[in-house]
């Protein structure tokens, strides 16, 4: 079977981000759908390399080897279309890009709307040295580089 580790640096990626932690019995679920996708997801007739995990029972992240086999319209929107089965299943929202994601001081992974995120900047339970996840990367190596940015490198310092 397949694993990150394997696909190259410039494999292509998509994060998605629940609005809620995912239960343990939730990420099994999950993670079986994922395989189960992966192994059959096709371009143009043309079995993907891809991947598909879980991280921080949180985040759904789908690589592809776009070398091996580039996904097509069709093959990214059948991805899209299992992300909302899922969303529906777990009762989670993956689609509001303005959830935003931290780690707090002690490396749990939590997540607000914007205007609470700002709240908590503002009164200082979040601070600049805050770790944020930017699910705007696109590629395996800004995944590993860029996906965990302190606050005061991100996108999100201008929003609070």
């Amino acid at each position: 079977m397949l694993n990150f580790n394997q696909l190259p640096d410039n494999a292509r990626v998509w994060v998605y981000q629940s609005n809620r932690a995912f239960s343990d019995e939730q990420v099994k679920i999950i993670e079986q759908q994922l395989s189960d996708f992966c192994a059959q997801w096709l371009s143009h007739n043309k079995q993907l390399k891809a991947v598909a995990e879980v991280r921080y029972k949180r985040f759904i992240i789908l690589t592809v080897d776009e070398g091996y086999e580039a996904p097509s319209g069709c093959s990214i929107d059948s991805s899209v279309a299992l992300i909302k089965k899922i969303e529906a299943e777990m009762q989670v929202d993956m689609f509001d890009r303005m959830n935003f994601a931290w780690k707090n001081k002690e490396g749990k992974v939590l997540s607000a709307p914007r205007n609470e995120f700002s709240e908590l900047y503002a009164n200082g339970e979040i601070g600049d040295d805050t770790l944020v996840f930017n699910n705007l990367v696109n590629t395996k190596t800004d995944l590993i580089n860029n996906w965990e940015v302190v606050l005061s490198s991100s996108w999100h310092a201008r929003m609070v």
